[in-house]
C-alpha cells in the first residue's frame, strides 16, 4: 500500500528556504548600508581635510558680521536718542536766553556723526550767530548748508533764503534774483519771503514793471503772512498794480459775504433801501 506524500515536511523545507533567503537579503541590505555609510564618512573626511578650514573661517566670519551688525544697529539707535535729547536741551537753552550754552550743545551736534540732527543744529547755530551780530559767521554756515547736496531740500532752501536775507544789502540785485528766483514762484513754500526780496531787487535794478506784478502776487497769496501781504499790497499800489483781491472793497476792507455781494440783485436791494429811507425822511 502506497503512503501519501508528507506535506508537512515539504512545507517545513519551503519555510526554511524562505527564511534563509530573507536572512540573506537582510544581511545584504545591512552590508550595503554599511558600505554607503563608510563611503559617505570617507567623502566627508576628504571634504573636511580639503575645505574644512575654509568652511570654518567662513562660518566664523558670518557670525562675526552678524554680531557686528547687531552692535552697530544698537549703537546708532543709542546715538540718535542722545543727539535728539541734546538738541532738545539746546532749544531749551535758546528759549532761556542762554545762547552760549546752546552753542556748545549745538556744535557737538553739527558733526557728520550726528546724522539727521547735524543740519538743524547748523541752522540753529547760524541763527544764534545772527542774534549775536555775527552776520559773516551766520552767512558762512548758511552757505555751507545750502551747498550740501546730502541735506534735505527744504532745509537747503531755508538756508538759501536766510543767507540772502543776511547778505541782502551787500549783494548785487541780480545775484539776489538769480539765487531766489526758483523759490519766488507761487505755490513754493518760501514764495512770500523769496518773492519779496526778489521784488526789492527788481526795484534796485529800476525794473518796476517786474516788481509790481510780483508784489501783487504776494498780496493775493493766502499762505503769506499778513505783514508780507500788507507790505506787498502797498508797494504794488505805489507801482500802479492792482493787488486788491475780489473779496476786498475799495477801502481795503474785507467784504463779509462775497457771495451776496456778487448776486445781481444785491445793488437794487441797496438802492431800494436808500429810496425807502429817503421816502421816510420826506414823509417826516
Amino acid at each position: 500500500m502506497a503512503l501519501p506524500p508528507d506535506t508537512n515536511s515539504a512545507s517545513t523545507g519551503s519555510d526554511k528556504n524562505d527564511k534563509a533567503a530573507a536572512r540573506k537579503a537582510a544581511q545584504q541590505d545591512v552590508f550595503v548600508r554599511e558600505v554607503d555609510d563608510a563611503l559617505r564618512q570617507d567623502q566627508m573626511e576628504s571634504f573636511l581635510k580639503g575645505k574644512g578650514l575654509a568652511l570654518a573661517v567662513l562660518i566664523v566670519l558670518v557670525l562675526a558680521g552678524f554680531g557686528g551688525w547687531l552692535y552697530w544697529n544698537h549703537h546708532q539707535k543709542t546715538l540718535r536718542e542722545e543727539h535728539a535729547e541734546a538738541y532738545i536741551q539746546a532749544l531749551d537753552s535758546v528759549q532761556a536766553g542762554n545762547l552760549d550754552d546752546a552753542k556748545a550743545k549745538l556744535q557737538a551736534l553739527s558733526g557728520e556723526d550726528a546724522k539727521g540732527n547735524a543740519v538743524p543744529a547748523k541752522l540753529m547755530l547760524a541763527a544764534i550767530a545772527q542774534e549775536q551780530d555775527d552776520v559773516a559767521g551766520a552767512a558762512k554756515i548758511y552757505e555751507g548748508v545750502a551747498a550740501d547736496e546730502a541735506a534735505p531740500k527744504p532745509l537747503r532752501d531755508l538756508a538759501t533764503v536766510r543767507l540772502v536775507a543776511a547778505r541782502f544789502d551787500e549783494m548785487k540785485p541780480q545775484d539776489v534774483v538769480d539765487r531766489l528766483k526758483p523759490l519766488a514762484a507761487p505755490g513754493n513754500a518760501w514764495f512770500g519771503v523769496a518773492a519779496e526780496m526778489v521784488g526789492m531787487a527788481y526795484l534796485k535794478m529800476d525794473k518796476p514793471d517786474q516788481a509790481g506784478p510780483l508784489f501783487a502776487e504776494i498780496a493775493k497769496d493766502e499762505n503769506a503772512s499778513e505783514g508780507q501781504r500788507s507790505r506787498a499790497r502797498q508797494l504794488a499800489a505805489v507801482l500802479g498794480v492792482d493787488a486788491v483781491p475780489d473779496v476786498v472793497d475799495a477801502r481795503g476792507e474785507a467784504i463779509e459775504d462775497a457771495e451776496t455781494a456778487s448776486e445781481p440783485d444785491a445793488a437794487p436791494k441797496g438802492a431800494k433801501a436808500q429810496a425807502a429811507d429817503s421816502g421816510d425822511t420826506a414823509a417826516e
